[in-house]
């Protein structure tokens, strides 16, 4: 019995040990299979990734050469913006010519004129010489110098062959702020008529009160600096400049810094489609040494005077503009006028004739205003009307000084009325009639018809509002 279950037990270890073996060949091939197939996924992902990586490295290089492409046409485009070198072909700046010329006839002599009650300004302020005589002819010159500058420049041409620089100044572009600097002789930017060259005049010559204050229009030579509000439909405009006080009411002195100085601020906008407008404040002060002039005293002998001291002048301006729907190339009206006040206070000194040639003292308070309409009634014709008035004010003479010696500045009021009458053909000509009632002068009254013309060759840029 014994070795029948010892048999038994042998038979069972052996037939255990044979499943055993069996099971370890099953999961040796299980696992070899397992392996061939990672292996083959592991293989297949290695080989999108490779694909991936080609296809995004070439993506890469498209989008390089693209923008490298880019950046050529934007650089091209800035130098293609940029201004052409000024070599002689490239240098192009636009050039203007006025032409103008008058057949005047007065019935006193335009070179005895003086205005009562003033202090003689100088000047070509007289009335237009009798006959026929060539006007004030105006060569311009202007264009951009680079991005930043601008440059203008105007020579004026007198009928008795002067030659004169108008203007000769540079202007910045590019400030920014609304901020523009300008430097070398210009037009003062006060008031409202100052600046405006003389062929864009309404009527053949200024009004009293620019003669009489200003010596026609006041210029300097200086720097400039205006500043214009980032306002949309209110139009504010600030500006300062400071020079040497070449023109008068100012002199040129041998002294370092600025002699004459103003500042001034305008104000306008639309009213409606139709109607505008534009309101301003300027004050002009200066420091005058030596202003001479001559005159003649209370017995008609030659004299020579000459100021020195303050002088200061305000000045209010406005203009309205009417154009049905802001066409104005059928009808249009303007009604423009101004106000000045002006203050001087020094010494005046009279030599010659009965004269002491002792320097007195000379205060005086003086004022003057013009207002004046002009109406396009059809396309090229427009009429126009003008009234001018000065007010002598009051004037002290202290001690040294008598009546007799000054009578240019016995108290007076001059006035002026004048009519226009002008067709432009085209905007670059222009033909005018004019006849004026001038009682600048307290002895008699001049009547004065003017025949005119004014013809612009050329570029020339846009007049301000």
């Amino acid at each position: 019995m014994k070795r029948t279950l010892i048999a038994s037990s042998i038979l069972m270890m052996l037939a255990t040990s044979a499943h055993a073996a069996d099971d370890l060949q099953n999961i040796r091939s299980e696992i070899q299979q397992m392996k061939a197939s990672y292996e083959a996924r592991i293989q297949a992902l290695e080989a999108r990734l490779a694909q991936t990586e080609a296809a995004t490295k070439q993506a890469n290089t498209k989008a390089e050469q693209a923008d490298s492409k880019a950046e050529h046409a934007s650089q091209t485009a800035a130098v293609a913006a940029l201004p052409a070198p000024s070599n002689e072909n490239a240098f192009n700046p636009a050039i203007s010519l006025i032409l103008s010329g008058t057949a005047s006839h007065s019935s006193l002599s335009p070179s005895t004129y003086k205005i009562g009650g003033f202090i003689p300004s100088g000047g070509e302020v007289a009335p237009n010489p009798r006959g026929f005589s060539l006007g004030e002819s105006e060569l311009a010159i202007s264009a951009n110098i680079d991005p930043d500058f601008r440059g203008n420049f105007m020579l004026a041409m007198a009928p008795d062959n002067t030659v004169a620089v108008e203007n000769a100044y540079l202007q910045t572009l590019g400030l920014g702020h609304g901020l523009t600097a300008s430097a070398g002789r210009f037009y003062s930017g006060i008031g409202y008529l100052n600046n405006v060259h003389a062929h864009a005049w309404d009527f053949t010559d200024s009004p009293l009160v620019y003669k009489a204050f200003l010596g026609n229009q006041f210029g300097d030579d200086g720097v400039q600096l205006t500043w214009l509000a980032p306002t949309e439909s209110l139009l504010v405009e600030l500006g300062a400049e400071i020079g040497s006080g070449r023109s008068f009411p100012a002199t040129t002195r041998d002294k370092n810094g600025s002699v004459a100085g103003a500042l001034y601020a305008h104000v306008g906008g639309d009213y409606d489609e139709s109607n505008s407008w534009r309101a301003g404040l300027s004050y002009l002060g200066a420091g005058p040494q030596n202003r001479s002039y001559d005159d003649t005293d209370v017995n008609g002998v030659a004299t020579t005077n000459s100021f020195s001291g303050k002088s200061q002048t305000w000045i209010g301006d406005f203009v309205w503009k009417w154009a049905p729907n802001g066409n104005t190339t059928v009808r249009n009206f303007k009604l423009q006028g101004e106000y000045m006040h002006r203050n001087e206070t020094g010494d005046l000194t009279c030599t010659g004739g009965a004269c002491s040639g002792v320097p007195g003292a000379y205060q005086s308070a003086q004022s003057g205003w013009y207002l004046q309409g002009v109406y396009q009634f059809m396309p090229h014709w427009r009429v126009g009307l003008r009234h001018d008035r000065l007010n002598s004010g009051s004037v002290d003479l202290g001690t040294g000084l008598t009546a007799a010696d000054l009578p240019i500045l016995a108290a007076y009021n001059p006035k002026r009325n004048t009519v226009m009458f002008d067709y432009s053909p085209s905007e670059f000509s222009r033909f005018r009639v004019q006849y004026a009632r001038d009682e600048s002068r307290p002895t008699e009254a001049d009547n004065q018809f003017a025949l005119q013309y004014i013809m612009s060759l050329g570029a020339h840029g846009a007049h301000t509002f």
